[in-house]
């Protein structure tokens, strides 16, 4: 049973130790801070120079120049401006997004959506691991060292041995590793532009032939997949420290600037270089890495290696701590640190199976991912919707309490991500992997031309599992938000009872 009373946070205001925060809410002492400092983890998250391959992908679906760049921009700010409005209810809350959900699914029917982000952010983290360890390999190849397995196994022990320490000691170490993050991979990528923009020619750009609609619109799902739809469920993870009083247009637009600025910038370039090259262009496509070298000069690539390992790194930061939030959230009965842990265990497990054993791992394993973004898109719309309708602040004990205004169990939201699901699925084409070719069963019934037809490869399902939770919740739960505001709140805010001590100080109990 879970209990009414959250424990309160207790962190040290200053220094970096252990996290002891893990559910609970955040205490008013620890809020601090203002909504600029959400910049640098946001981007320190995603100004990774794997960006730059974005610009291939995305010509990939076979459009322009100008329908990339729009689709791409618009993907990728639409998407972060999702991210941007979650993060409000960290504010509002001062806790977790998978603790903050339970106000929309009820306290035990929010194992759901937590199962589903839990999955996500570990599967990220592991790809994003298995990605820095390959990076590395490929330059130290280059450089005409060994790349073999010792060195991969070493770069293995020092990128996932760093994720891990970060996502073990929590919030504190994570600003301050995102902000260095930022700098030097700020500044790396930056002097890497300049050195390759004389293989930029825009004439062979401009000659990309434009699009149909359906490969417009997959483009633009696709971006929105590979950037905001994967931070959704973490949103409100580091906006929960900032006091209740920081401005909401600051919260979203810090959020949004922070995580959209890197990318834009690394896919404009992407495409001038993807579309400068059909060699490249096709190079970037089967090592998204190692093609990026080829234009460096020598001595340039170890520079270069430190800017993509640290890119990703910086990524997979954020993940694992989000990851140890969401198992928590499932159930997991132990202190944050302790979550961490074990995400950290299974990461680096499945990073030792890419890097060493896998021959053909990240393939399907992007199915898998894509598959799990339409309930991922279900969730994200009905979260939206919820926090655009309410009007006060978070009730801190009933989030904690299955007795309380937020309930045990809500079967709207659940049957919304459900029906979301379905749809989505139903038209959503998937070739990374065989066993998904279930998916996009609904094609040929709308009357989009079946699994072979040019709306194949639009992933439509994922737009449409985003619209079916936000317009289900904006129409169905407006009466439920309203009677849950409009319980009064007898009880202090803000418990006194001590933080993360016992066995189950990761979660109220």
């Amino acid at each position: 049973m879970t209990s009414s009373t959250p424990p309160s946070s207790s962190a040290p205001k200053s220094g970096i130790t252990v996290e002891v925060n893990g559910l609970n809410t955040i205490g008013e002492d620890e809020r601090t801070g203002r909504p600029r400092g959400l910049f640098w983890p946001w981007f320190g998250a995603n100004v990774s120079v794997f960006g730059l391959s974005y610009g291939s992908f995305l010509l990939g679906f076979g459009i322009s120049f100008w329908q990339a760049v729009l689709v791409g921009c618009v993907g990728i700010v639409l998407s972060f401006l999702l991210c941007g409005v979650i993060s409000l209810a960290g504010k509002r809350g001062s806790a977790p997004t998978m603790v903050l959900s339970r106000a929309i699914f009820g306290i035990n029917g929010n194992r759901l959506p937590s199962v589903l982000s839990w999955l996500l952010t570990v599967g990220w983290e592991t790809v994003l691991t298995a990605l820095a360890v390959l990076a590395t390999s490929s330059v130290l190849t280059r450089l005409g060292w060994q790349g073999g397995t010792s060195t991969k196994l070493i770069a293995l022990v020092v990128v996932a041995g760093l994720i891990v320490l970060a996502g073990i000691i929590g919030f504190t170490l994570i600003m301050r590793l995102q902000m260095i993050i930022t700098i030097v991979t700020g500044l790396l990528t930056g002097l890497y532009i300049l050195l390759v923009l004389g293989h930029v020619h825009f004439a062979e750009v401009a000659a990309q032939p434009s699009g149909p609609a359906p490969a417009v619109i997959g483009g633009l799902v696709f971006m929105m997949t590979g950037y905001g739809l994967g931070w959704v469920n973490a949103a409100a993870d580091y906006s929960r420290y900032l006091p209740r009083s920081a401005r909401s247009a600051g919260v979203v637009g810090w959020t949004v600037f922070g995580s959209s600025v890197g990318p834009v910038v690394l896919l404009v370039f992407g495409l001038l270089l993807a579309g400068s090259s059909p060699q490249l262009n096709k190079d970037l496509a089967a090592d998204p890495v190692g093609a990026l070298t080829t234009l460096l000069p020598t001595w340039y690539l170890v520079p270069f290696a430190l800017v993509a390992v640290l890119g990703m790194v910086g990524g997979a930061v954020l993940d694992i701590y989000s990851s140890g939030l969401a198992l928590l959230s499932c159930g997991l009965r132990a202190p944050r640190w302790v979550a961490a842990g074990i995400d950290g265990v299974l990461m680096t497990a499945g990073a030792i199976y890419v890097v060493f054993l896998a021959t053909d791992f990240l393939g399907p394993f992007q199915g898998f991912l894509i598959t799990l973004g339409v309930p991922i898109a279900a969730w994200c719309g009905i979260f939206v919707a919820d926090v655009l309708l309410r009007r006060a602040d978070y009730a801190e004990r009933d989030l904690y309490d299955p007795n309380g205004r937020y309930g045990n169990v809500r079967w709207l939201p659940i049957g919304l991500v459900g029906v979301g699901t379905l749809l989505g699925w139903g038209l959503v084409t998937n070739s990374y992997a065989g066993w998904l070719g279930w998916q996009g069963y609904l094609l040929d019934a709308v009357g989009l031309g079946g699994r072979q037809g040019s709306w194949a490869a639009a992933n439509l399902g994922v737009l449409a599992a985003l619209l079916v939770g936000f317009l289900g919740t904006w129409v169905l739960g407006r009466s439920a938000v309203r009677a849950q505001e409009a319980r009064p709140t007898d009880l202090p805010a803000t418990p006194t009872a001590p933080a993360a001590t016992g066995p189950a100080a990761g979660s109220p109990s």
